[in-house]
């Protein structure tokens, strides 16, 4: 499929065929508060409050339904709260003493300074580089797993106060909005970040003037500025080319998160790697390690060489890269060869002169080898991933099995070795950041038996243990019937509509209440639509699948979220079948799509759904995180042995999909005995087990199995435990 240049992208998205005015927006004023109120504003501006059950609700209770509204973004939401409710909240007694201890943690907590590790310290920080960041949805730069994993690296980080920043850039109309239309087809739209003011400041320097970079793009200079994010104590620093001074096109480069064609995505990642190091010396930091978080920003490698050699001449290449690698570490999670960026050797000559590569004292031949898998074929692309393992001390995938994985992956790089287990690739497995994920009724209830340090026991696996069996069952199941139902209460929200069209969808609806039960067993299934994630599966059997639906006793209802790549029209008609199910059964009222799925959405879902269940083709799934986020709420995974489930996964503390490896090379046949497995598990034992309850009309099996999900996984798949292993594994290693 021809893939849509940046011209084209353009045109659509503007009838004029012009970009929009550049994003030279200077710092908002001061919001107007009642004087004892003000800590709003300031609070407003750090992402710390996305993670701080009770900083949301301070937000929240000045207006709940304009809160949602905005989308939960608390600088738009302080604009419009009418003066009348602020007056209200400034004369309310409880609301103030809330908004002071509010205050008053959040003091302490960025105002204690950063702890070293090692080298690593707040003059050499660790320096985390991404192409995209999930902190919350009221900053739309990022797009699915890769952007949540880098957010919660940066608030445990963050949590944990160790010296870290990090690198990313500012999309200006970020990842597409999906709209599912009435036949079950999904349409794009693209929204401006700046539409609504945003917790975003430019970056400034010691004398009041805003700091900007130039990288050189095609013999010409591009002017970046960047602007920063706090997360709690780490500060992100996003790059934007949208400056008045660019041509039209260049202002497009950091337009849109994964749009375009590959002439925009090599624009993109050299504004990120090379942008990200000029940037750095603007700010005057010098990192003691540069992490690169999956390839896209590998160029930054490139850039750190070049500057060696600029400051010591008689440097060659390869003595730079000695000294330069030692401070670079790279992570890749891309568990195929096909996924990793690369791009065709003119593109690289293009964008890579030959002024640049005398820089680097390299020949066109050995520039070009240095993002090739080998030297045997002079027309392989140039791959990010084989660049950031040769200029790189350390590699390492995100699961134990995507660490065996990589290393057969790239064995071709390293001829000297007889075996894969050989190749100096190791692994750090995924976490998910507690706070931000599991749901404040379960943290209340966490505080009411374990108590308010409950976060801190996680850590000791027997206190932790000990301490979650000895909530009684009655109250977990009372605090999970509670978020089921505020889950369907909000994707009845989702879904109603007035007009649905001519034929029923399992996305909108006229009239609702009866869409979904708190009393029926419910599966949530939200992911990316690919053709590796295998969202068919489930409708391998049809009339089987309707069997458990319609059962009178022991029904099961699903709920559906995800987005199809733009361009890719199979995934987009795997969506649509989907939606348009509508056989003489109950699947209309007991199966929904939630459109434009986002971190909102997800909240919801891993919040308050019975099960979670994730049927990737093996061994593709290079971690997966969503899981680990259900199951620090007590619901039960129903997967796939494969990435972060064959190291979680103890018989107990969920359901494993087939074995561990496939049965036959053959994917059509290994999709029909999954499929196979994928329904006798749910007859034989996810229902049974849901529905059977004991003399006091509790699942007290089912409730045995959350409590073992809950304690076996939340110390072991906490972002915690992910940063911690990246500080005494990765960062200080040598």
């Amino acid at each position: 499929m021809k893939e849509i240049s940046i011209e084209t992208v353009s045109k659509f998205l503007y009838s004029d065929g012009l970009t929009p005015e550049p994003s030279n927006i200077a710092s908002p004023a001061t919001i107007d508060l009642p004087k004892n109120l003000e800590f709003l504003d300031e609070l407003s501006w750090n992402y710390y409050w996305s993670w701080n059950s009770d900083a949301v609700e301070l937000f929240r209770d000045l207006d709940p339904i304009l809160w949602y509204k905005c989308e939960q973004n608390p600088r738009q939401f302080l604009r419009k709260v009418s003066d009348l409710q602020l007056l209200q909240k400034a004369n309310e007694a409880h609301y103030l003493n809330r908004l002071f201890g509010v205050k008053e943690v959040f003091e302490s907590y960025t105002a204690a300074p950063p702890m070293s590790r090692g080298k690593i310290t707040s003059k050499n920080p660790a320096a985390y580089f991404c192409a995209e960041y999930g902190i919350h949805n009221s900053l739309p730069i990022y797009s699915g797993g890769l952007g949540i994993l880098s957010g919660d690296h940066l608030k445990s980080a963050s949590d944990m106060n160790v010296p870290l920043m990090a690198v990313g850039l500012l999309y200006r109309y970020g990842y597409f909005r999906q709209k599912i239309a009435h036949d079950g087809w999904q349409e794009e739209r693209y929204l401006d970040i700046f539409d609504a003011e945003r917790a975003l400041k430019p970056v400034i320097n010691s004398n009041g003037e805003r700091i900007s970079v130039t990288v050189e793009i095609d013999g010409r200079d591009v002017e970046l500025q960047a602007w920063k994010a706090e997360v709690g104590r780490i500060s992100l620093y996003l790059l934007d080319s949208n400056v008045a001074e660019n041509e039209e096109n260049d202002r497009l480069i950091t337009g849109h998160l994964y749009g375009g064609d590959r002439e925009t995505r090599i624009l993109q990642e050299k504004v990120l790697g090379i942008g990200g190091i000029h940037l750095l010396r603007e700010l005057n930091i010098q990192p003691s390690v540069y992490h690169l978080n999956e390839g896209h920003s590998a160029f930054l490698t490139l850039e750190l060489a070049r500057e060696m050699i600029a400051d010591n001449n008689e440097l060659s290449f390869d003595e730079a890269v000695a000294t330069t690698r030692k401070n670079c570490v790279f992570t890749t999670h891309t568990p195929v060869a096909a996924g990793n960026d690369s791009f065709e050797p003119e593109l690289i000559e293009q964008y890579f002169d030959d002024e640049f590569l005398a820089s680097l004292k390299l020949t066109r031949k050995e520039f070009l080898s240095l993002g090739r898998t080998g030297e045997t074929d002079p027309d392989e692309w140039f791959g990010m991933t084989p660049l950031a393992i040769r200029m790189c001390r350390t590699a390492n995938g995100v699961s134990e099995m995507h660490g065996e994985v990589s290393r057969n992956l790239w064995l071709k790089m390293f001829p000297g070795l007889d075996a894969a287990a050989e190749v100096p690739i190791t692994h750090v497995t995924n976490g998910v950041h507690p706070q931000t994920w599991i749901a404040p009724s379960i943290k209340n209830l966490f505080e009411k038996h374990i108590g308010s340090g409950w976060a801190e026991i996680v850590a000791d696996e027997k206190k932790w243990k000990s301490a979650v069996n000895n909530i009684p069952d009655s109250e977990i199941w009372k605090t999970h019937v509670l978020l089921k139902k505020l889950l369907i209460a909000f994707v009845r929200g989702q879904t109603l509509a007035k007009n649905t069209g001519n034929t029923d969808t399992i996305n909108e609806h006229k009239k609702n209440e009866r869409l979904l039960d708190e009393n029926v067993l419910t599966i949530g299934f939200a992911r990316r639509v690919a053709a590796y994630k295998r969202w068919n599966l489930l409708m391998t059997d049809l009339d089987r699948l309707l069997k458990m639906v319609d059962d009178p006793e022991r029904p099961v209802q699903f709920i559906f979220a995800g987005k199809a790549h733009p361009q890719d029209q199979k995934a987009k008609k795997i969506l649509q079948n989907l939606m348009s199910i509508n056989h003489d059964s109950n699947w209309q009222r007991r199966a929904v799509f939630i459109e434009d799925y986002d971190q909102e959405v997800a909240r919801y879902l891993v919040q308050g759904v019975d099960v979670w269940m994730n049927v990737p083709r093996r061994p593709l799934e290079a971690s997966g995180t969503s899981g680990q986020k259900v199951a620090m709420n007590g619901g039960l995974n129903f997967s796939i042995l494969d990435g972060w489930w064959i190291e979680g996964y103890n018989g107990i503390n969920g359901f494993a999909i087939g074995g561990l490896v496939d049965e036959s090379p053959d994917e059509e046949l290994n999709d029909a005995i999954d499929a196979e497995a994928l329904y006798q598990v749910l007859e034989n034992q996810i229902i049974p087990t849901y529905y059977e309850l004991d003399e006091n009309e509790l699942p007290s099996k089912w409730i045995d199995r959350m409590k073992n999900s809950i304690y076996t996984l939340t110390p072991q798949f906490s972002s915690d435990r992910m940063v911690n292993d990246y500080f005494e594994q990765i960062y200080t290693s040598r």
